[in-house]
């Protein structure tokens, strides 16, 4: 039974140290504020422990709080740790449903500024310009976890017939930031807006092919490729070194505009691109063949960049039109960077025996389905780097 009763507590007004018994007692201060406080020993030390103030915490409050710091101590746990650990796990599982409040338009917002540094000036306004044109009317003002598959079919199907590349472009953006939002513990659940296996049944392929295949660039006969590289050589300045990594490996421009020199490993002959590299999002690696190498290693290396081709543009690269500018100062006016893809592509397909999932792979496309994908993971990276080893030796003979 307590020394002390409501009554009294309620009181007490002259300054000093009331006990109640085992360690509870009531602390009385000059101004006249009272609190509770709890002395115990742990390990031979002897520790004092605040349970809150009166009348907030009242007599019969303070005893249960004051008991249930004994049993602690009779488990051998330290009751102001114990204390320490509840408070950190309220203010986390506090900041963790704040985070998830977070609204798409922000998630989306805050991706952009993760990533857009990579990318060109025209890439992240046409990146956000798309988002704010036909996501945030619809799902921006929702927080990631409430973004469910009805919602992307509601935005998606309006545009789908009649803008099919661009509703895919949304389509993917959007999964990006739900991906990044589930990192970072915001959503749960498979991605509403994953393409293979899950909106490929409920939107049209067949017009997503179609817009696949209106994507068409001039491309050099790969018989004249040859003729091109011994060009190239001649020049050997920035753009054409680039010009050149950009025909040998098949690699997108932006891809060689923006390759950082810790992506290459010289010696285990890769290029490693992160997924936020990559247009699928998906990490890749490319061998690299000597002649690459060789391209590579003749690529000067400027002081306080992390480029191969570093620039004086906001981006810090290359301009996007170096290249072009070069081969239409070499008089190949018709002759897109993209379209090498094609020299490669049609040079494999009639020049070797390679099958076709290698030389899709070659340049990125993994078009295999999900069933298929789920038990062929390979990347077929060795026998890419022995298509590479053909396609270089080919480009580079008389």
């Amino acid at each position: 039974m307590g020394k002390l009763n409501p009554k009294q507590v309620e009181n007490l007004t002259e300054a000093g140290t009331y006990e109640d018994g085992d360690g509870l007692r009531l602390v009385v201060k000059a101004t006249g504020r009272k609190s509770w406080l709890l002395r115990f020993q742990l390990a031979g030390r002897r520790r004092e422990m605040g349970l809150g103030s009166y009348p907030e915490v009242s007599l019969k409050n303070a005893r249960l709080e004051a008991s249930a710091k004994r049993r602690h101590l009779i488990d051998g746990i330290d009751p102001l740790a114990a204390r320490d650990q509840e408070r950190t796990a309220r203010r986390e599982a506090q900041r963790s449903q704040e985070a998830k409040q977070l609204k798409f338009e922000t998630l989306a917002k805050d991706y952009w500024t993760a990533h857009g540094g990579a990318w060109s000036e025209r890439w992240r306004k046409g990146w956000m310009r798309k988002l704010e044109l036909y996501a945030f009317p619809h799902i921006g003002k929702l927080a990631a976890e409430q973004i469910e598959t009805s919602h992307l079919l509601k935005l998606l199907q309006p545009i789908w017939v009649i803008k099919t590349r661009t509703a895919d472009e949304v389509r993917g953006q959007i999964e990006q930031i739900l991906d990044a939002a589930k990192s970072r513990g915001l959503r749960e659940g498979e991605n509403p807006a994953r393409w293979r296996g899950h909106l490929d049944n409920l939107l049209s392929r067949v017009e997503k092919k179609k817009a696949r295949k209106r994507e068409h660039f001039p491309a050099m006969p790969w018989q004249d490729v040859p003729t091109l590289m011994r060009q190239l050589k001649t020049h050997m300045t920035a753009p054409s070194l680039a010009a050149q990594l950009l025909i040998m490996t098949g690699a997108r421009a932006h891809m060689v505009r923006f390759a950082r020199w810790d992506e290459f490993d010289l010696e285990a002959c890769t290029w490693s691109l992160a997924d936020e590299r990559m247009k699928t999002r998906v990490a890749f690696t490319i061998p690299l063949t000597d002649e690459i190498v060789e391209c590579v290693r003749a690529i000067p290396r400027i002081e306080g960049s992390h480029f191969l081709f570093p620039g004086q543009g906001k981006s810090g690269v290359m301009h996007a039109n170096a290249i072009r500018n070069l081969l239409h100062g070499m008089g190949y006016k018709s002759i897109t960077r993209h379209g090498f893809r094609s020299s490669f592509r049609d040079w494999a397909g009639e020049c070797t025996n390679y099958p076709r999932e290698v030389c899709e792979m070659a340049l990125a496309h993994d078009e295999r389905d999900q069933t298929e994908g789920a038990y062929s993971r390979s990347d077929f990276l060795e026998k890419r780097r022995e298509l590479m080893s053909e396609w270089t030796s080919y480009i580079h003979s008389k």
